[in-house]
C-alpha cells in the first residue's frame, strides 16, 4: 500500500520517526476514524447543500422522523438526542419553522411546554434527505468487500460498547481518579 492509498499509514510513519512519544496504541485507530469521518462528512455536506439543509437541520429532521409517528419530540429531548445545546436546538428549530418543515405544538398536559413536530413537508424532506445521504454513503464504500464492511462494523460496535471515553467527561475523569495511578 502506498502513502497515496493509505495517508494515515504515512502520517503514522512520520510521527514515529519525528516524535514517537505522541504515538500511542490508539493513535492509528483515532486517525483512521477521523479520516473516514471527515470524508463521510464531506459527502454529507455536499448532499445536504443540494437540499438546502445544514447538518444541524438534517440532524433535527431525521431525529424527529426516526422518532416515529407523530414525529415529534420535546425540545430538551431533541437537544439531548442530538448532543446539542438547548440554545442551538432552538436556533435550528426556528429556521426549520420558517421553512415550514417543523412546527411548535403546545402540550395540553403542560402549558409551559411545547412539542417540535414535523409537518408533512418536513416528513417528505427528512425522508428525501435520508434516502440521498444513505445512497451516497453506500456509494462511498462501493468496491469494499461486504466482509470488510461487516468486520469493521462489528469491531466499531465492540469499541463503542467498551469505550469509557464515550461517558460524559466528568464521569470518565472521576472513574480514572477513583482507580488511582496505573
Amino acid at each position: 500500500m502506498t502513502a497515496t492509498s493509505d495517508p494515515v499509514g504515512a502520517w503514522m510513519q512520520a510521527w514515529r520517526a519525528e516524535l514517537p512519544e505522541v504515538v500511542f496504541a490508539s493513535s492509528e485507530l483515532s486517525k483512521r476514524i477521523m479520516f473516514l469521518s471527515a470524508a463521510l462528512d464531506r459527502v454529507l455536506r455536499s448532499d445536504l447543500a443540494e437540499l438546502g439543509l445544514t447538518v444541524a437541520e438534517f440532524d433535527v429532521l431525521v431525529a424527529l422522523r426516526r422518532a416515529g409517528e407523530p414525529y415529534r419530540m420535546k425540545p430538551n429531548q431533541l437537544a439531548r438526542s442530538l448532543m446539542l445545546s438547548t440554545g442551538g436546538t432552538t436556533n435550528v428549530t426556528h429556521r426549520l419553522v420558517a421553512r415550514g418543515a417543523v412546527e411548535r405544538e403546545e402540550d395540553p398536559a403542560d402549558a409551559r411546554s411545547t412539542w417540535i413536530r414535523l409537518t408533512p413537508d418536513g416528513i417528505a424532506l427528512a425522508e428525501r434527505a435520508v434516502l440521498v445521504t444513505s445512497a451516497e454513503h453506500d456509494a462511498f464504500f462501493e468496491g469494499v468487500p461486504a466482509e470488510v464492511i461487516d468486520a469493521a462494523t462489528a469491531a466499531l460496535r465492540d469499541l463503542i460498547t467498551a469505550c469509557p471515553g464515550l461517558l460524559p467527561r466528568s464521569s470518565a475523569v472521576r472513574a480514572a481518579r477513583a482507580q488511582g495511578p496505573a
